[in-house]
């Protein structure tokens, strides 16, 4: 057969290449802001100005500078925008960079099309800033690793569609007849995260001209969605991408071919089935359904068979290679990243099974847990492949293997640094939040004793940090170095026979796995069908069984004034920091109880669109909040929480008193929720909506006035020196905050639940 001439496309893979090094870097360097502001709260005080002077500012010393930012540097909005950076733009970037590089070189063709991979590319790349700017603002919806809101959700889809007919128009022009196991990840990958995304972001906008939307699921509904969607979005954003990478990566950089094919088939199936099963571990011992809780522990135990399968085959592709690892930078970053991936995945079913899981969630452990993965698997695959592509692509040998070197034990020792002290930081957590006294007291009563024990494991987490991020300092470095004495090669001259067509049925005597192979169309069919499975058979019945949620008759809808201050809960990102979710342990309900002894129940949720049952607890849980301490105590706490607890390393809030409530839009929220959610809203209450919210204000500011005459003083001080221009206290974003918080846990009383009957 007459040989074909074609070229590969360097310049899309360079693109992904310098976007997967420049966002790496802000991701690293969002991380390192948000460990630094876990034992230094008052940074952005530090930073934009003060009344504090007890502290330093590079500011004037006036708190006006603090308040101007709006909290665009508030530890939620940065935890969040550090997750996605890292998530989004640097895995992501890394994943789009190896897989435009493998897919020409494996299916021996150029990408279908060079316009759609530049669409493909500037898509994702203004999503990405799109991000930034929107959660630097506050606008977020609060689902951990999916705060985007729906203009940005569509923007996601729409470029993973376009890498989606990219990808398989590639493959449908191949000049080889049998996929690599490369592309059936890269396969698998793109089919789950398309159905994940999809789903877990079905929301009704505001309106067409607002950021603002809604979730179409409720409480643990929207629960039970978004870890399905949270713990895949691990392991086929994380994960089998990555392991993609793998497959093709290491095998070329050891020159050895991948250990076990047979093995590689168990390892795709069985990861991308078991996989879907197990997003309910992150919610064990909550208010969902238990058999939920039950099958997600089962599948994560599970699910170390094919993840230390996976890790085998790669570590076993060294065979005979081993003298190489300890000459080349490379193979040293692949060989600790699958590491890592073993030591993830064995960790992550332990943490699923209930006896540690109640020890070990909302605590530092899971912290030091999901970084093994991000700054182990995730960030040292991606070094190992910028290591073996720059070179490649500029035609040239690397700058300085010692640099590289210097750069590998530096991320090394950073991941110790960082993942030991959240592991120590972890465990005193839950130990302490246990302890009793054989009185049947709370060893530890203060929340803040927990704190003040694990700011030392803080503060090595950030110089671990700080060796992590010194070392991508030096790759790039390295990198600009290499490219200045290379020479890029933007389409590379390649040839190979054209593909016979020799039909889609199977051969006889043609085995079942190769017959797959070789026809795409049936791959992605299997994979999909794979990987949906688990999501049909635990989520279809949660959604509409009523049952799986009992109604508690006690428990009312939010009013406007509410519902507004749950909205500025979200804006801040509280949820980063603070859970909504006692469990029905004897520590956490004489803790959190208040005057609302209950643990939570699923039906005290039916009203909340998103959930906020939080994955980390830095604060103490809020969801018994209502009632606890008096409106005053919640003013002063968010002007300032070191006023009312010493010690305390939450952010300041100062602008919150200051911003005037936008109520524009209240009675458009109640309308939504009832026309969309069927929440019982009454045309009256619709109607009468800013009078209702005016009446509640009203009684919190009397309340506030009377508990604390120096707030009031300072009001009345403000009043005169504005003038016009005052703003009544009634009138401003605090008094929300203070209704919703006040309001959390009150409807259920520890005397009396009733459930009501279910047809």
């Amino acid at each position: 057969m007459e040989t074909q001439k074609f070229n590969y496309d360097n310049n899309i893979v360079r693109a992904f290449l310098y976007a997967t090094i420049a966002f790496g870097l802000v991701g690293f360097l969002l991380g390192l802001t948000a460990a630094l502001m876990l034992f230094y709260p008052e940074l952005p005080e530090f930073l934009f100005g003060t009344d504090d002077t007890t502290i330093k500012s590079l500011a004037s010393g006036n708190i006006q500078g603090l308040i101007n930012t709006q909290g665009a540097l508030g530890f939620g909005r940065i935890r969040m925008l550090h997750t996605s950076a890292v998530i989004f733009a640097f895995v992501c970037n890394s994943f789009f960079c190896g897989a435009y590089y493998s897919m020409q070189r494996l299916l021996k063709t150029r990408m279908y099309s060079d316009t759609l991979s530049w669409m493909h590319f500037w898509t994702w790349q203004i999503m990405i800033v799109s991000v930034v700017i929107t959660f630097l603002m506050g606008i977020n919806t609060s689902k951990e690793y999916a705060e985007h809101e729906w203009p940005i959700d569509i923007l996601i889809t729409i470029s993973w569609v376009i890498f989606g007919i990219n990808m398989f128009g590639t493959i449908a022009k191949r000049r080889v007849r049998h996929l690599y196991v490369a592309i059936w990840f890269y396969i698998g990958t793109w089919l789950a995260v398309a159905m994940l995304h999809i789903f877990n972001n079905l929301e009704v906008p505001l309106s067409f001209t607002t950021w603002k939307s809604y979730s179409i699921y409720a409480g643990a509904k929207d629960a039970l969605v978004q870890w399905w969607y949270g713990h895949n979005a691990v392991a086929f954003v994380l994960t089998t991408p990555v392991l993609g990478l793998m497959y093709y990566f290491l095998p070329k950089a050891a020159d050895r071919p991948v250990f076990s094919y047979k093995l590689s088939i168990i390892h795709f199936w069985s990861l991308i089935f078991v996989y879907l099963w197990a997003g309910p571990h992150h919610l064990q011992y909550t208010a969902l359904p238990a058999w939920a809780q039950a099958v997600g522990t089962g599948f994560s135990i599970m699910l170390i068979a094919p993840s230390w399968g996976g890790m085998l085959n790669g570590l076993l592709t060294l065979r005979g290679a081993w003298d190489k690892v300890r000459e080349n930078p490379i193979l040293k970053f692949f060989v600790v990243a699958v590491t890592c991936y073993g030591m993830a995945t064995f960790e992550g079913p332990l943490l699923a099974t209930k006896s540690l899981n109640k020890i070990g969630h909302y605590t530092d452990w899971v912290i030091g847990h999901v970084h093994i993965g991000a700054l182990g698997w995730n960030g040292f695959m991606a070094f190992g492949i910028v290591y073996y592509l720059i070179p490649v692509m500029w035609r040239t040998s690397l700058w300085s293997k010692k640099l590289a070197n210097w750069h590998f034990w530096l991320g090394t020792l950073g991941i110790i640094f960082y993942a030991v002290p959240m592991y120590i930081s972890g465990f005193t957590q839950g130990l302490m939040w246990k302890q009793f006294n054989p009185d049947g007291t709370l060893v530890w009563k203060n929340w803040l004793d927990t704190v003040t024990a694990i700011i030392p494991y803080y503060k090595m987490r950030f110089l671990g940090g700080l060796f992590y991020i010194s070392g991508a300092v030096l790759m790039v470095v390295n990198v600009i170095k290499t490219i200045k004495a290379g020479s890029f090669q933007k389409n590379v001259p390649a040839e190979a026979p054209a593909l016979a067509n020799i039909g889609s049925a199977r051969k006889e005597g043609e085995g079942l796995h190769l017959w797959i192979e070789r026809t795409p169309r049936v791959m992605a069919i299997l994979a999909f069908i794979t990987v949906a499975i688990g999501g049909l058979v635990e989520i279809i019945p949660t959604l509409t069984l009523k049952q799986s949620v009992p109604t508690i008759t006690a428990v009312k809808p939010y009013s406007p004034l509410e519902l507004e201050g749950r909205d500025l809960y979200i804006r801040e990102g509280c949820n980063a920091c603070h859970s909504q979710m006692i469990r029905p342990f004897r520590d956490e309900i004489v803790r959190f109880e208040g005057k609302n002894g209950q643990y939570s129940k699923a039906g005290e949720f039916v009203y909340d669109r998103p959930f906020l049952w939080g994955s980390k607890r830095t604060g103490p849980d809020l969801h018994r909040e209502g009632g606890r301490n008096p409106d005053s105590w919640h003013f002063k706490h968010m002007y300032n929480p070191r006023i009312t607890s010493a010690g305390s390393i939450m952010p300041r809030f100062p602008w919150l008193i200051t911003n005037k409530l936008d109520k524009g839009q209240m009675a458009d929220k109640m309308k939504l929720m009832k026309n969309y959610f069927d929440v019982p809203y009454t045309k009256a209450e619709i109607d009468s909506a800013n009078q209702w919210a005016d009446n509640q204000a009203k009684g919190i500011v009397k309340r506030i006035y009377s508990e604390a005459a120096d707030v009031k003083q300072q009001i009345e001080k403000d009043r005169i020196a504005k003038g016009s221009s005052f703003v009544p206290l009634e009138n401003r974003e605090i008094v929300a905050m203070i209704a919703y918080l006040q309001r959390l846990g009150t409807d259920i009383k520890t005397t009396q639940i009733q459930t009501a009957s279910v047809e």
